[in-house]
């Protein structure tokens, strides 16, 4: 699978755009703030219609513009694709394909498959749970539409139950209502559950073997997901912390507080691990999260390097480049240095100048 080409109209600093891309590797460089990320952003949405920093539909269109469109070519296998997006201000963008409109987005979900590789997932290992949760969710909703409506489902139902929870003070009369959340709860937060744990196992093998090679085989990591509650136990553990949940008025069990633990030769290094095992541990989770992925969709997915190789040192830069040399990639950066320019294959080069894209090959 690769995205042959992207139209951008009034897509944040760009007016207007049209970019090639070629199928293996694609470097865009330039001084910081000139739009080189926005590139990145507007691929990730044409397949996720998600930006991969969340941002609202009305903060990617143009200053002063009211809508904002992408179009985008995909091709996979004897199959092509035209993806049409259109941003609005004030309403809920528009999607279509190959013409059609689709009335949801997970609807387009599973024509391309991104691993967006950015700085900040580089401490996904120190940051907070959260950070971690929107790993798994972002590349489950990708990969299992039906993990994607289970997810929305259940965030609703949690908003939900909090909004009755914060009310029940004032409106007892609703405290019956509170049984047919808790059961909603259970029923969706169950699958959110099963879909994690199946893609964290699927993920532990790859990961312990990649880390493995590049530790030169002097540290074993292994993954495990830190379920807040099992199957098993979530409908009573919900009626037991009901009183607990009535006086924080916010719901305490759930998927929604899961968490993965990373441990390093017996040692968990999210508490007591180097900064340099912590990001080693990080690049090993983006490399097997594309092995992975290449695994479950029998395809290749793209993959997006947002100014990540300046993070690493040559040894770690080295790796990853000579990892991805089978993939459409996508990579950002503020300048063709010499390790760039003679020890990896650059089959387009594209320089970003303050919202103008100039290709230079």
């Amino acid at each position: 699978m690769i995205i042959q080409s992207i139209e951008l109209k009034n897509f944040r600093n760009y007016r207007e755009l049209k970019l090639i891309f070629d199928k293996k590797t694609n470097i865009f460089y330039g001084n910081n703030a000139q739009g080189k990320t926005n590139i990145l952003e507007a691929v990730y949405l044409s397949g996720t219609t998600k930006s991969h920093k969340g941002s609202r539909d009305r903060d990617m269109i143009l200053f002063g513009e009211q809508e904002g469109h992408l179009r985008t070519l995909v091709k996979k296998g004897s199959m092509d694709y035209r993806i049409d997006i259109h941003l609005k201000k004030n309403k809920t963008k528009g999607i279509a394909v190959n013409g059609v409109p689709i009335k949801k987005a997970g609807d387009l979900f599973g024509i391309a498959n991104f691993v967006f590789f950015s700085p900040e997932d580089l401490g996904i290992i120190k940051q907070g749970p959260g950070e971690r949760r929107r790993f798994l969710d972002l590349e489950l909703c990708q990969l299992d539409r039906v993990y994607l409506h289970n997810l929305v489902s259940y965030n609703h139902i949690v908003v939900q139950r909090n909004k009755l929870l914060k009310d029940l003070p004032f409106r007892t009369d609703l405290k019956d209502t509170l049984d047919i959340w808790d059961m909603q709860l259970v029923e969706y937060g169950k699958k959110i559950i099963d879909g994690r744990e199946t893609f964290i196992s699927g993920l532990s093998d790859i990961l312990s073997e990649i880390h493995g090679k590049l530790s030169g085989g002097k540290e074993k990591l292994e993954i495990f997901y830190e379920k807040n509650i099992s199957v098993e136990e979530f409908y009573d553990s919900i009626q037991k912390n009901r009183d607990r949940d009535l006086k924080m008025k916010t719901s305490t069990v759930g998927p929604h507080r899961d968490d993965i633990r990373f441990i390093i030769n017996h040692v968990d290094i999210r508490k007591f691990g180097s900064q340099g095992q912590q990001r080693t541990a990080a690049l090993s989770l983006k490399l097997s999260e594309i092995e992975l992925v290449k695994k479950i969709i029998q395809d290749t997915p793209v993959l997006l390097l947002d100014d990540v190789l300046s993070e690493l040192d040559h040894n770690r830069q080295n790796y990853l480049l000579n990892s991805i040399h089978d993939i459409q990639t996508m990579i950002t950066c503020t300048g063709l240095d010499e390790f760039v320019n003679h020890r990896f294959a650059i089959n387009r080069i594209f320089r970003v100048v303050d919202g103008s894209v100039y290709s230079e090959n």
